[in-house]
């Protein structure tokens, strides 16, 4: 069952969202499960955007939520992460060309970063050989493509040929995330896996380094 976050976040309830966030801290509650409780709150966003309930404005709406409670939880998840110094791989993170889309993409940078990764992360509407370029540049060995709309698919695919084309698929982990993304998706677009959020993110990267 969602805990009261969640539906709050769903709701787009704001106030009533950051207040909890604070009287929960303030009771000792642990961040990361309030952090979890946000996003799977964003994912009924997603969810009631992709059915036509919210639209574009309710998206950046909930983004500006989440962005506020993150801000509380920040300093929290980042000094429970403290011990480990070492970075536990490199990640880079995009959302791909076509897409604008940033909210869920800056919730996986932020949960990766937490949970001990160096993350690269290059923005919106991120260009093919950009990002084979930054693999070049960094030797990532994971790379995370985010994309909500149906468009993106063909860049995901575009940026997994072109990394076999530079000889560099053999060397690199590729998850992709976004609203409408399953297993047909990943099937089309050459990936690895696909996650339904960020936590799923923070899982497929701890696999593939032997982080867990």
């Amino acid at each position: 069952m969602a805990g009261k976050l969640t539906k709050l976040l769903a709701d787009l309830k704001e106030s009533e969202a950051i207040e909890y966030v604070n009287n929960a801290l303030e009771k000792g509650t642990d961040a990361g499960e309030l952090m979890t409780e946000a996003s799977e709150g964003m994912g009924i966003v997603g969810q009631r955007f992709s059915s036509g309930e919210y639209f574009i404005p309710d998206l950046v709406y909930s983004g500006e939520i989440l962005k506020g409670i993150v801000e509380l939880l920040e300093p929290k998840l980042k000094g429970d992460k403290q011990k480990e110094a070492k970075k536990l791989g490199k990640v880079i993170i995009a959302t791909v060309a076509g897409d604008i889309h940033d909210i869920g993409k800056d919730l996986v940078v932020f949960m990766l970063d937490v949970n001990g990764f160096e993350v690269f992360d290059l923005g919106i509407d991120v260009p093919v050989q950009t990002i084979v370029d930054k693999i070049k540049e960094t030797g990532a060995s994971i790379i995370g493509l985010s994309g909500f709309l149906t468009l993106a698919f063909d860049a995901m695919k575009e940026t997994v040929d072109a990394l076999k084309a530079a000889g560099l698929r053999d060397n690199v982990k590729v998850m992709i995330g976004g609203g409408q993304i399953d297993d047909q998706v990943k099937n089309y677009t050459g990936a690895d896996a696909f996650g339904r959020d960020a936590m799923d993110a923070v899982k497929l990267a701890k696999k593939w380094t032997g982080g867990n």
